[in-house]
């Protein structure tokens, strides 16, 4: 799963946007004969996000250039931990679940409940989904608003460099049947 935050505010130029990366993404999907009885529940610890991995970046396209210093990368994973922003501390995981999925395999539609740090909000989940033998793997892309969950975008210089509020989550996902 990739997050691509993009840097805002009249000194962006400065800045850096940025691709958080989770390895760490855990759970259980269930295909159903029925296919509206479908779902999924998926987390992933805040804490282990990678930022700015060069091939996270490489991937993510023209405005993520390869190159960010070191100092960089650790000095946003600290930012985005502390309490304004997903508060790692307090609330350590990142939850979807699935509040309702229509339509078909081939065509699904699948609304997912996101919660970050105990706030909730249901968001439609743009997904392809391909079942190869044991393998179901689901791809897709959304934005979301950081502060719809209750996270304050990061700012210095009264807002002239700032991180945008909207962010957009790519995912590729792969459930095994055991």
């Amino acid at each position: 799963m990739h997050i691509h935050v993009f840097r805002g505010g009249t000194l962006a130029r400065l800045g850096h946007n940025h691709v958080i990366t989770s390895r760490s993404v855990t759970g259980r999907a269930w295909l159903h004969p029925r296919f509206t009885a479908s779902g999924f529940e998926l987390s992933f610890p805040v804490a282990e996000l990678v930022v700015d991995d060069p091939q996270a970046r490489q991937a993510a396209g023209s405005d993520f250039p390869p190159e960010i210093p070191t100092a960089d990368q650790e000095g946003t994973k600290k930012n985005m931990l502390r309490p304004e922003v997903l508060d790692a501390q307090k609330y350590p995981k990142v939850t979807f679940r699935s509040a309702s999925i229509s339509g078909s395999l081939q065509a699904p539609r699948i609304t997912a409940r996101i919660t970050i740090k105990d706030v909730s909000r249901e968001v439609v989940v743009p997904a392809s989904i391909a079942l190869n033998g044991k393998r179901l793997t689901a791809r897709g892309e959304l934005e979301i608003l950081q502060t719809e969950f209750g996270m304050k975008p990061f700012s210095v210089a009264l807002g002239a460099l700032a991180v945008q509020d909207r962010l957009r989550v790519r995912f590729d996902l792969v459930a095994v049947k055991r």
